[in-house]
């Protein structure tokens, strides 16, 4: 027996407001506007961030790690973006990315949630590959 998918996948008005949210994300990641990056992430004890070198648990810990982290070798180009709703309030998207005079290979990970302030981050995971 075939199961139905309670869900509605990729609604295109869905996708395109969780496109626009990353949009914003990725500007304000890649010009340090750290307010917007507190902004877009759930003010939550329960938001997760592992990066590539850090684990951190709870907005505070987020926020610290932003406002300690060096502006510089921010820029970077994006690849393979995918971004896959579910409903009208749940989002995942994922991308690969790379920068300049670096051989890795970055994945990115977020898992957004609609709010009435709008689009929230509620996890994010960042890693990145040793290219042989």
């Amino acid at each position: 027996m075939e199961q139905t998918n309670p869900f509605e996948v990729n609604l295109p008005q869905v996708v395109a407001e969780v496109q626009a949210a990353f949009g914003r994300y990725e500007v304000a990641l890649t010009t340090n506007q750290v307010e917007v990056l507190d902004e877009l992430f759930l003010d939550s004890a329960h938001t997760v961030r592992y990066g590539a070198t850090e684990n951190l648990v709870g907005m505070e810990q987020i926020r610290a790690f932003r406002v300690g982290r060096s502006p510089r070798n921010l820029a970077r180009d994006l690849r393979n973006t995918v971004i896959t709703t579910y409903g009208r309030d749940y989002a995942v998207a994922n991308t690969e990315f790379t920068r300049d005079g670096d051989a890795r290979i970055g994945r990115q990970s977020h898992t957004w949630l609609r709010l009435p302030q709008g689009w929230r981050i509620v996890a994010a995971h960042v890693s990145l590959m040793i290219v042989a």
